[in-house]
């Protein structure tokens, strides 16, 4: 039963403007916030207490935008100590990022594919050992959405499983992407899912997306999730049991009450899920005292 608890929680990405209604009382559905750390590193005055007196009563992972773990340039190590910085301020233990690139010769603004290929599978690897020294802090990947594959010498599949094994690191299985990805490139969904390695995955996250064709689906985290993806969400549990799972909302964002009918929808599909399939999370969800 203890395993089930910790693994069947339910977070949401935290927005600044939902820090004074949290601050005054946050709804029992919502078990964790997760932030993307360069949105708040740097944040004073009112803003910044409000957001101190949250991480001090709750549960927080980070999740970060500007890593660009797969970029042909060096890591940025002032910034990588900065994020060790903000996570120690705030006793938050959980840091996630994109296997994806978003700099060059200067910042993209954009998350940008990794080439599928052994080599950049060994060069992100090393990466992520170096960030992982810096932080001291396991760093966890997220499988991305994309629309072009670059120079690919194999399959989404077969890269994402082979950067996790090569850097030995946790994944951030993003059902969404999952969902999108299979659409755009013309794949199964559920054979991807199924390939991906249970004893990795550290927690979830699902979100909606826009369809601008039926062959093409934008990855916005701007709408409610659709049918398609909440199965696949069932099916996910179902394979790997339940995880710890955000609901991420980045536009178009309705108010607590809208959003607390998706999270109640999480909550009902882990409570939902065979008790044989529960996984011990508690390594993901324990708050750090």
């Amino acid at each position: 039963m203890n395993d089930q608890k910790n693994a069947a929680q339910v977070g949401l990405g935290l927005r600044r403007e939902m820090l004074s209604e949290f601050c005054e009382s946050v709804p029992e559905a919502i078990n964790f916030f997760e932030v993307a750390p360069e949105n708040w590193m740097t944040l004073g005055g009112k803003f910044g207490r409000q957001f101190r007196e949250l991480t001090e009563q709750h549960t927080f992972y980070c999740h970060g935008l500007s890593l660009s773990i797969g970029s042909p340039e060096p890591l940025d190590l002032a910034f990588v100590k900065n994020i060790k910085t903000f996570m120690d301020l705030h006793q938050i233990q959980i840091y996630s990022e994109h296997l994806s690139y978003c700099s060059g010769q200067g910042h993209l603004y954009d998350l940008m594919p990794i080439p599928f290929t052994d080599a950049a599978v060994k060069h992100v690897a090393a990466r992520v050992k170096q960030v992982e020294d810096i932080l001291e802090r396991p760093l966890i990947l997220e499988n991305v959405s994309f629309y072009a594959a670059p120079g690919a010498r194999m399959s989404e599949l077969e890269f994402v499983n082979a950067v996790l094994q090569e850097a030995d690191c946790k994944l951030l299985l993003d059902v969404n992407n999952i969902y999108v990805n299979s659409i755009n490139h013309q794949y199964d969904a559920d054979t991807f899912l199924q390939a991906m390695p249970t004893e990795r995955i550290a927690y979830l996250h699902i979100a909606g997306h826009y369809k601008q064709a039926e062959d093409l689906l934008i990855d916005t985290h701007g709408a409610a999730i659709n049918d398609p993806v909440w199965a696949l969400l069932q099916r996910c549990y179902a394979l790997h049991g339940v995880k710890p799972t955000l609901l991420e909302r980045d536009f178009n964002v309705p108010n607590t009450a809208e959003l607390l009918l998706e999270l109640n929808q999480i909550h009902a599909y882990q409570a939902a899920a065979p008790s044989s399939h529960i996984q011990n999370s508690a390594h993901v969800v324990k708050r750090i005292a």
